[in-house]
C-alpha cells in the first residue's frame, strides 16, 4: 500500500470528519498525547492534528478534522483511497502516564473532561489507560447534540461516560464543570484529571478542580501552528517560564498555565485569518 492512503473516512458531525490513514512508521511509535502534521498536496499548508488513535498491526493512525478554512476543507474533501502528500510524526511529548511502566497504571483512577472536538485526543488516552487496567470516568460536553462525537467509541473504553450539552439536547443540560463538581462532591477520589477542549473551558475546569486539590493536566494543542517550534506562535507561560506547546507539550500542569495569556495569543491573528478567508492553523476545540 502507498504511504498516507486514506483507509477509512466517515463523518462524525457537521464539518467534522474522521480519517484512518496508512502511516506504519508513525503508528509503530505513536503514543497518547502526541500529534502529527498533514500536508494535503505538494503546495498544501502544514496542518497539525492530534492523533486520535493508532493501530500498530494495521500500520494506521486516525485523525479527526474540523473544517475551519481552505486547507482543512481540502483535507476533508479527500476520499477513501486518496493519499496525502505528507504525514509527519509522531510529534510533541506523549502523555505523562504513557511513558511510565504500564503496571503503575493498574488501579489508578482518572477523570477526563472533553469539550467538543477535544473528545478526539481524549479517546486514545482513555483507551490506553483502559488497557492498562486503570479506572476512567469521562465527561463529554458540547454546545448541542450535533457536536457530540465518538460517544459509542468512548463508551467502549471507559468505566462511566457522562454527556452534557449547553442546550440540553443530549445528556444533561449544563457544562462539564458542573458534572465534575458533582462527582467530586460525591466523594469520588481521582488520582489525576485531564481536560482537553476550548481554552476557556480548560481554564474553568482548572478553577473547579483546584478547589478540590485534584491534579490536572490540560492540552494546549489549539495554539499550535507550525508544529515544530520555529514559528513561535504557540508560546505560552507555564510556571512563569516560556514554553512552546508543540515541542514542550502539548500537555502541561493546568495550575502552571497562564490561561489568560494563552487565550489572548489564540485570538491574535483572527482578523488576519478572517481577511485571508481561511485559518492558518487548526487545533481542537476551536
Amino acid at each position: 500500500m502507498d504511504k498516507f492512503v486514506i483507509i477509512e473516512k466517515k463523518s462524525l458531525a457537521p464539518a467534522i470528519c474522521l480519517m484512518e490513514v496508512y502511516a506504519p512508521r508513525i503508528a509503530s511509535s505513536a503514543l497518547p498525547g502526541q500529534f502529527l502534521i498533514v500536508r494535503a498536496d505538494e503546495k498544501g499548508e502544514r496542518i497539525p492534528l492530534t492523533i486520535c488513535d493508532y493501530d500498530r498491526e494495521r500500520g494506521s493512525v486516525t485523525i479527526v478534522i474540523q473544517v475551519a478554512g481552505a486547507s482543512t476543507e481540502k483535507i476533508c474533501s479527500y476520499r477513501e483511497g486518496d493519499a496525502f502528500a505528507d504525514v509527519a510524526g509522531p510529534l510533541g511529548q506523549p502523555s505523562e502516564f504513557a511513558v511510565k511502566p504500564v503496571a503503575e497504571m493498574a488501579g489508578k483512577r482518572y477523570v477526563f473532561v472533553a469539550g467538543g472536538l477535544g473528545t478526539a485526543p481524549v479517546y486514545p488516552q482513555v483507551k490506553y489507560l483502559h488497557q492498562a487496567g486503570a479506572y476512567t470516568d469521562v465527561i463529554i460536553g458540547a454546545r448541542n447534540k450535533d457536536l457530540i462525537i465518538m460517544e459509542d467509541s468512548m463508551r467502549d473504553v471507559c468505566d462511566r461516560l457522562f454527556i452534557c450539552t449547553d442546550d440540553g439536547s443530549a445528556g444533561e443540560k449544563g457544562f462539564g464543570t458542573d458534572v465534575l463538581g458533582r462527582l467530586l462532591d460525591s466523594g469520588v477520589k481521582y488520582d489525576m484529571g485531564v481536560a482537553i477542549g476550548p481554552m476557556i473551558m480548560m481554564k474553568f475546569v482548572a478553577l473547579k478542580a483546584k478547589g478540590y486539590g485534584l491534579p490536572l493536566t490540560v492540552s494546549l494543542n489549539t495554539l499550535m501552528v507550525d508544529g515544530t517550534g520555529m514559528c513561535g506562535a504557540c508560546r505560552v507561560t507555564v510556571g512563569g517560564k516560556t514554553r512552546f506547546a508543540c515541542v514542550d507539550g502539548p500537555e502541561f500542569d493546568a495550575y502552571q498555565v497562564d490561561f489568560d495569556e494563552a487565550i489572548r495569543r489564540q485570538g491574535m491573528y483572527r482578523d488576519q485569518e478572517r481577511e485571508a478567508g481561511h485559518k492558518c492553523h487548526i487545533g481542537l476545540g476551536k
